[in-house]
């Protein structure tokens, strides 16, 4: 078994070496994408139709184009392609399957050596396995978090920009100016896409893609209503920041009353594993009956099943509450 798995890994090193050796840089052919599609459009599609930012674009640089070009039919791709995204992490979906292989493969070997439970081998790959893609949520969740403490004074700023007698995309050049980080760097960024003509909804839209915030969602709803409908734009920017104030400050509230529960959850999960290691490490030996029987080894697995589903009901009952 040892063998093959380190078989398996020789494979896969050796592939990324090849494939950095003879690869085109991904950045050569983003340039030829580009080229190609304004020097030889196809029949119907100008270049004039496609979306500035795909012109645009510069992907980062990746070893593994070939797989990437591969994995473009696959819609779980788009959906990793999405989360990266919105991490705003350089990373490559093809760079992230690479890497979550290997370390899977790195702790399955040391699973191996260190224990001949299957059970513990199979968990301590999915656990490394999911470590890269835990990263990009965890980074996900911290730009998300930090974009909607400072949408509310954007929003101020851009109220008062707007009671100054600036436009609405003047405003938003105010925020791309003035604001916090992420913040502005995501209004920036639509500022940028309306000086290359992408109109106001579709801009907006996008940095929601982006940022898929609900607070923002409200901000670009009330914004795109009242270019429809017409209305005092700087008062609804007056009543959206003060509902997202009150939203922000009703989920503090919420977080710190279930903070008992959360750590219950935490208590409950982690406490069966290390008193097993205590105990262990106290009389060594102690569990021989579980690790060295097949009807341990079912026990194991009965207890390793149980636990995933009370961490599964607990993080459902902690999440249910929504404001």
């Amino acid at each position: 078994m040892i063998l093959l798995i380190a078989f398996v890994f020789m494979l896969l090193l050796c592939f990324g070496v090849m494939t950095f050796f003879t690869g085109s840089s991904q950045s050569e052919k983003a340039a030829d994408r580009r080229l190609a599609s304004l020097t030889a459009p196809k029949a119907g599609t100008g270049a004039g139709d496609l979306p500035v930012e795909i012109l645009l674009k510069v992907n980062p640089e990746n070893t593994f184009g070939q797989l990437d070009h591969f994995l473009e039919k696959y819609k779980i791709v788009h959906q990793l392609e999405a989360r990266i995204l919105q991490a705003n992490s350089k990373i490559t979906v093809s760079m992230l399957l690479m890497s979550s292989v290997g370390v899977a493969v790195v702790g399955f070997i040391v699973a191996c050596l260190c224990t001949s439970i299957f059970a513990f081998q199979i968990v301590a790959a999915c656990a490394l396995g999911y470590l890269p893609y835990g990263i990009i949520m965890f980074k996900r969740s911290h730009r998300i978090a930090a974009f909607n403490g400072g949408l509310p004074d954007a929003i101020d700023m851009m109220g008062r920009a707007l009671r100054a007698g600036h436009s609405m995309v003047a405003s938003i050049n105010t925020v791309a100016e003035q604001s916090v980080e992420p913040v502005k760097t995501e209004f920036r960024e639509v500022f940028r896409q309306q000086n290359f003509g992408l109109p106001l909804r579709d801009a907006l839209n996008q940095m929601l893609d982006r940022v898929p915030s609900q607070d923002l969602k409200v901000l670009v709803t009330g914004i795109l209503v009242q270019k429809e409908t017409g209305g005092n734009l700087a008062e609804i920017l007056d009543r959206t920041a003060a509902v997202i104030r009150e939203r922000l400050r009703i989920q503090g509230e919420i977080r710190t009353h279930t903070a008992q529960g959360r750590m219950t959850g935490w208590i409950l999960c982690s406490l069966p594993v290390l008193m097993l290691f205590m105990i262990n490490f106290i009389s060594p030996g102690y569990s021989n009956v579980l690790t060295d029987t097949a009807f341990g080894h079912e026990l194991i697995y009965l207890g390793i099943v149980l636990l995933g589903a009370g961490a599964f009901a607990i993080r459902q009952i902690i999440n249910g509450i929504e404001v």
